[in-house]
């Protein structure tokens, strides 16, 4: 567990990258399962867009921050809820966050298992193979929501 809220801010490259992705799903194009999300900004207000991989697990869906505390989370943490959108198809989802615990971890193995191959080197080392106790010790560095339809 880290002494500090842990963050990787994004690079350049990948700003450009989540742009044109979020841009797609916008168009009704995923590349793998992503989709656009929509949240409230916490100080703004103002809706706050970023491409997203809702992960599914165990009949639920969740979102998982590879890169940390992200401003994504902290507005999910006020609004309690958004939406995820591919193409015209506009959901809305209330959001849980999800405690630092073993069920938590068991979610990050399986989203490391589905898709390590993008976010693996978000995580310091830890992968789907990694030890339970190792997974459990990234948990409070890596935010997980349960996303519920509401309607």
């Amino acid at each position: 567990m880290s002494q500090q809220t842990y963050y990787l801010r994004a690079s350049a490259a990948a700003n450009r990258l989540n742009m044109v992705v979020g841009l797609l799903a916008r168009y009704g194009i995923s590349l793998m399962g992503s989709a656009e999300m929509t949240v409230r900004g916490r100080r703004s207000g103002q809706p706050q867009r970023v491409p997203v991989n809702a992960h599914a697990f165990e009949g639920e869906r969740y979102l998982v921050s590879a890169r940390g505390h992200s401003q994504w989370v902290r507005n999910m943490r006020v609004a309690g809820g958004g939406e995820l959108r591919l193409g015209r198809k506009v959901s809305r989802f209330t959001a849980v966050e999800i405690a630092d615990d073993a069920q938590k971890a068991r979610i990050i193995r399986a989203y490391l298992k589905r898709w390590g191959w993008e976010v693996d080197q978000y995580f310091q080392g830890v992968t789907a193979k990694s030890t339970d106790a190792e997974l459990l010790a990234a948990c409070p560095d890596h935010p997980v929501f349960r996303i519920t339809d509401a309607g």
